[in-house]
C-alpha cells in the first residue's frame, strides 16, 4: 500500500505510480490511495486507485488545505479521509506501507497519516512501513520539526527510501541527518519510467515546448513564454497547460501571436521531448529526470515561491551542465526567457548520459529485502 497526497503540482503523485506500477509489474498486488486532486492524466495500469476526498494548498500556503470547491477543509473532510485509509489498509493487510513524503512533509495531515501507522501496527501482523522521499526536501524551519520527524522515523518506520544518488545528492544536502537517522536511509537511484521512445508522428518537432505540472503556480511561466514568442517569431512556441479550462482561457485571452499554439498538457509529453528544440519548465524531481533522459536543451525556472528552496537547488546543480539554463522567478520576462531559450538551442542536444534511472526497481528489491527479512 502506498499512501500520497499532492497539494499542488502532480509530481508526488507521479512518482508513486511510478514505483506502484514497478511493484504491480513485479508482481505484487498494489493499491495506492491518493489524497490529492485527480490527475486523469497520469498513466496507473497495473495499480489500484484509492481516490480519497481530494486536498490541494491555497497556493504555496501548505497548512491551510482547501476541498475540491475551493472552501477550506473541515473536520468532516479530514474523518473522512482518515476512515479510508484506515479502512483500506485493513481490508488490504498489506506487507508493506509506504507513505509518500510523510514525516519528512505533509505536516498539516499528520493526524490521518499517524492514524493509519497506527492501524498498521493493529494489525494481525504488522505490514513493514516505508518513507518514500525524493533527492531535495524542503528544509525543516526549526530544529524540533527535525527532531519530531527523527522520533517518528525511529519509532515506526524500518526504513526510508531516499531515491536519489548518495554520491551526487546525499539526503543531508537539505535535510539534518543525525547518525540514528541515517542508519534508517536506503538510497535506491533515480524513480523514472522507462525512458520513452520518440513519437511516432515527431510531434513537437523544432517546436518550444512549455510546461507547468498541473498548479497554478506556472502561469507567469506561460505568461512569459506568450512575451518570448513575440519575440522570436520564427519559432513555434506549444504551451501546454495542466489545471482546467479557466487557465487556458486566461491565457487565450493574452491574444497570443500565431506562432503560439495553447493546450491542454498531453501524456505523449515525454515522447515530444525527442524531437523540440528546447523546454521551458519549473525543475520538480519528474521533470529534470525527463529532460536528463531525453537531452532536451531546457530553460529552468525553479519554484521558489514563500520559503520553497527544493527546485532551485535542484536548478542550480543542472544549470553547470551544457543545454541547461536557470532563470529565477524575479529574473522573468519575455525578453529574459528568449535571450535564455536562444542560449541553449546554441548549446545543442546532451547525449542523455549521466545517472541511472533504475530508482523504482531498486525500490521493489530493497522493499522485499526488508520484508523478507522478518521471515
Amino acid at each position: 500500500m502506498i499512501a500520497v497526497t499532492h497539494l499542488l503540482g502532480t509530481g508526488h503523485l507521479s512518482r508513486a505510480l511510478t514505483l506502484g506500477r514497478a511493484f504491480a509489474e513485479a508482481g505484487h498486488r498494489v493499491l495506492l490511495a491518493s489524497g490529492g486532486m485527480p490527475a486523469p492524466h497520469l498513466a496507473a495500469h497495473g495499480v489500484t486507485l484509492l481516490q480519497l476526498p481530494p486536498l490541494r494548498s491555497d497556493g504555496t500556503d501548505f497548512a491551510r488545505l482547501l476541498d475540491e470547491t475551493g472552501t477550506e477543509a473541515g473536520a468532516r473532510l479530514f474523518a473522512a479521509r482518515r476512515d479510508a485509509l484506515c479502512g483500506a489498509i485493513r481490508d488490504l493487510t498489506p506487507d508493506a506501507l509506504i507513505t509518500e513524503l510523510f514525516p519528512f512533509g505533509r505536516r498539516a495531515l499528520s493526524g490521518e497519516f499517524l492514524a493509519l501507522l497506527d492501524a498498521a501496527r493493529d494489525l494481525p501482523r504488522r505490514p513493514r512501513v516505508l518513507s518514500s522521499v525524493r533527492d531535495i526536501l524542503a528544509p525543516p524551519s526549526r530544529p524540533e520539526k527535525a527532531a519530531r520527524t527523527e522520533r517518528i522515523v525511529l519509532e515506526r518506520y524500518d526504513a526510508v527510501l531516499v531515491h536519489s544518488d548518495p554520491a551526487l545528492v546525499p539526503l543531508a544536502i537539505s535535510w539534518p541527518v543525525a547518525g540514528r537517522l541515517e542508519g534508517r536511509l536506503r538510497y535506491t537511484g533515480y524513480v523514472a519510467p522507462p525512458p520513452a521512445e520518440p513519437h511516432p508522428q515527431r510531434a513537437g518537432e523544432g517546436e518550444i515546448l512549455v510546461s507547468s505540472g498541473g498548479g497554478a503556480v506556472g502561469l507567469p511561466i506561460f505568461r512569459a513564454a506568450i512575451g518570448a514568442a513575440r519575440l522570436m517569431p520564427g519559432r513555434h512556441w506549444r504551451l501546454l497547460v495542466g489545471g482546467g479550462r479557466e487557465r487556458l482561457a486566461e491565457l487565450h485571452a493574452m491574444s497570443p501571436p500565431g506562432n503560439v499554439t495553447i493546450e491542454p498538457a498531453r501524456p505523449d509529453f515525454r515522447q515530444m521531448l525527442h524531437h523540440a528544440a528546447a523546454s521551458v519548465s519549473m525543475c520538480g524531481y519528474n521533470t529534470a529526470l525527463d529532460l536528463l533522459q531525453a537531452g532536451t536543451p531546457a530553460v529552468l525556472i525553479p519554484f521558489d515561491d514563500g520559503n520553497e528552496v527544493e527546485q532551485g537547488l535542484r536548478a542550480r546543480n543542472l544549470a553547470t551542465l551544457p543545454g541547461f539554463d536557470m532563470l529565477r522567478s524575479a529574473e522573468l520576462t519575455g525578453e529574459a526567457l528568449s535571450a535564455a531559450v536562444a542560449r541553449v538551442i546554441g548549446e545543442g542536444r546532451r547525449s542523455g548520459a549521466g545517472p541511472t534511472f533504475d530508482g523504482a526497481a531498486r525500490t521493489v528489491a530493497i522493499t522485499r529485502e526488508i520484508v523478507e527479512a522478518r521471515g
